[in-house]
């Protein structure tokens, strides 16, 4: 379906609806809610879950009790990764600049370390007193786990996207007082689905091409067989790591998805959907998520994400060319706008009883066009380039743009496959004394072509996300509270964030 015909046909839908609601709207206030309300968070040490907790303690401090799930590690305790990757990161300066001193002791009082594993059943928590104090005091949980590489091991994936999300609605199924589950899940559930993506269930053994015989234990179970065959016969970790992405990778698009990580996900949906019984069931799908736009100050990030990798590899002088439609659309969201939607939707929907599906994104209300990315980093780079390690500035040109895989696979030919054959052939005429050398350079090719292959479908990616759920959702609000807990992606000017916050973020944070 055109942009035009969808826009169309989204205004004429929400013209209706608001007839209908305008008279029933309901406000809700995100801070009543969080007073005195305890919350159990999953996967406390990833990006979004870092932003959530440093949020409610900036501005929620008559919450009661914050549990942040972590893993012990074979260096630290749960509480030692609490204190040195969680609250010793930058964005947490402005927590420490409100509280001073007095920080350690909120601390203290509203956050409790639990040392547990999504992957293992009761969240692997070992404390008994602990699991007990939970499932009679959590009012809350929120799921923020994931592990989003395209190609993670299938065993991982399922483990902690698909197994992990039904661990967690299990444990708040035991839980006495719990009245929201938030799953964070991903737009791009939806596979290479073009047009107006509707935000929707899967059910489960739904597949997006069609193809029967999805089973979720299934899957699992030949995870094992395939782990078990391969340990019968000795094989050494890096060819069983191996085999678990092809494995991945080999379901997920018999199965219609392009990769592992969203086919996983897909699945941990149809699980928590299936398995909910009579909690509140939010499935919140964010698109790509970006560095925070305003709190709890511009620009933070952490890590090299999605698009990420083509400024860092543009302003450091090594990406010559990027391939993509210009004219696609890519969406995006800044992560504090995540996180105030994910809050405002535990507000909204405690005790309702029922499932509802929020589009975190801004496909719909304002598009960011793929031709943006060369033209910011382009001006960011030229004015501001980047400093190399022996403190010379990285010079930049404007990038070659491959708009087709025909296009991309023809400058793959002529600047690096016919050097790859000269040099094979130059290393067979002396009797492989280039060796180590085809073998680098045959590797970093067949790298880039992996990570096109991986990258593809979002790419050329055609589809909308409807946002009708979220739209609603924002005008939920109160007023007092609507520049607290700001979601609408229409206050971006995509220009202006990229060059003033995203990119000077990423240089700051990440280079």
């Amino acid at each position: 379906m055109p942009l035009y015909s969808i826009a169309v046909f989204l205004s004429l839908k929400r013209i209706y609806k608001h007839k209908i609601m305008s008279t029933e709207m309901e406000v809700v206030s995100v801070l009543q809610y969080l007073d005195n309300k305890s919350i159990l968070v999953i996967g406390a040490a990833g990006f979004l879950a870092n932003i959530f907790v440093e949020k409610i303690l900036r501005v929620a401090p008559n919450v009661k009790k914050l549990y942040l799930l972590l893993r012990a590690s074979k260096e630290k305790t749960a509480t030692q990764r609490f204190n040195d990757e969680i609250l010793g990161k930058d964005l947490f300066k402005v927590v420490k600049e409100k509280y001073g001193p007095n920080l350690n002791q909120l601390t203290s009082e509203k956050v409790t370390i639990v040392n547990g594993d999504i992957c293992l059943e009761d969240l692997g928590i070992q404390n008994l007193d602990l699991a007990h104090e939970m499932i009679h005091q959590v009012d809350a949980i929120v799921n923020l786990a994931a592990t989003t590489k395209f190609d993670e091991r299938y065993d991982t994936a399922l483990g902690i996207n698909t197994f992990g999300a039904l661990n967690v609605l299990n444990f708040a199924n035991r839980c006495a007082k719990v009245k929201i589950c938030v799953q964070v899940s991903t737009a791009y559930v939806c596979g290479e689905k073009p047009g107006l993506i509707m935000e929707t269930p899967h059910r489960v053994g739904e597949t997006l091409n069609g193809t029967t015989g999805l089973d979720i234990n299934r899957e699992k179970k030949l995870v094992q067989e395939k782990l078990d065959q391969l340990q019968a016969i000795g094989a050494s970790p890096e060819t069983i790591r191996e085999a678990m992405k092809v494995l991945g990778l080999t379901r997920a698009k018999m199965y219609g998805w392009p990769n592992t990580y969203v086919f996983t996900k897909a699945m941990g949906e149809m699980v928590v959907g299936a398995k909910r019984e009579n909690i509140s069931l939010v499935l919140l799908r964010p698109s790509i998520i970006t560095s925070t736009f305003k709190e709890p100050f511009p620009g933070w990030t952490e890590g090299i994400r999605t698009i990420d990798s083509l400024a860092v590899g543009y302003g450091k002088g090594k990406l010559t060319c990027f391939l993509c439609d210009l004219n696609a659309i890519s969406d995006v969201m800044p992560a504090d706008m995540v996180v105030n939607s994910i809050l405002v939707s535990m507000a909204a929907q405690a005790g309702k009883q029922k499932e509802i599906i929020y589009h975190v994104g801004s496909s719909l209300r304002n598009p960011l066009k793929n031709k943006t990315f060369p033209e910011v980093a382009y001006k960011y780079f030229t004015t501001k380039p980047w400093i190399n390690k022996d403190g010379k500035a990285v010079g930049v040109k404007n990038i070659q743009i491959l708009s087709s895989m025909n296009s991309f696979h023809r400058y793959m030919t002529m600047h690096y496959l016919i050097s790859l054959k000269g040099l094979e052939v130059a290393n067979m005429v002396l009797c492989k004394l280039l060796d180590k050398e085809f073998k680098e350079f045959h590797r970093k090719i067949a790298f880039v072509f992996r990570l096109v292959d991986l990258y593809q479908p979002y790419l050329f990616f055609k589809g909308i996300f409807d946002d009708t759920n979220t739209e609603t959702l924002q005008k939920m609000v109160s007023q007092t509270e609507s520049k607290t807990f700001y979601f609408d992606p229409k206050v971006i000017d995509w220009d202006s964030y990229f060059v003033d916050t995203h990119i000077p973020g990423l240089v700051k944070h990440v280079f």
